[in-house]
């Protein structure tokens, strides 16, 4: 780990930060996976602040956990958790945000940040793009397993990953 990274919870002075970090990670990311005038809309920024503004100040947002790593005191990944949209999954927290940007690559932060927002003994998942080796190997090394559930939206195909769920004869997870 890299002794200048520094993984903090979010504060809302970042919030102009967070969505730079955003933005220049789906850039990064994505390119090749989804239409580039999505990530590349110039308003995109704008709608990123307006999203990590409600994020960090709206009640809705309350339970979500939103960590930062900050380098030299500038941001190079943001991580946010939160319940799950469906009352009935298997698992406590959902990632739905893990960013890192490619400069900010092998620090640490990729594997700090999810720590940050989710406890290791919480059951949680995560839809990851698909086809995405890296990443999804990530999640792998990080105990979490692809459940066979897959949805696409912005032009992007992700499967659900899942950690420390209980499955079903089915092989379909289920709350403990």
């Amino acid at each position: 780990m890299d002794f200048s990274l520094i993984i903090r919870p979010a504060r809302v002075q970042d919030i102009r930060q967070i969505a730079r970090v955003h933005v220049r990670c789906w850039q990064e990311t994505y390119r090749g996976l989804m239409p580039d005038a999505v990530p590349g809309d110039p308003g995109f920024p704008a709608a990123r602040e307006r999203m990590w503004t409600d994020v960090l100040t709206g009640e809705r947002y309350r339970q979500n956990r939103v960590a930062v790593a900050e380098r030299d005191g500038e941001l190079a990944g943001i991580a946010m958790s939160g319940p799950p949209g469906d009352a009935a999954a298997a698992w406590m927290r959902q990632l739905y945000v893990l960013y890192v940007d490619a400069a900010g690559h092998g620090t640490g932060a990729g594997r700090a940040l999810p720590e940050a927002v989710i406890g290791s003994a919480e059951p949680a998942a995560v839809w990851v793009a698909d086809p995405s080796p890296r990443a999804q190997g990530f999640y792998r090394k990080h105990g979490f397993a692809a459940d066979g559930t897959a949805r696409s939206g912005d032009g992007v195909r992700e499967i659900r990953m899942v950690r420390g769920v209980q499955h079903d004869e089915t092989g379909r997870p289920h709350r403990r």
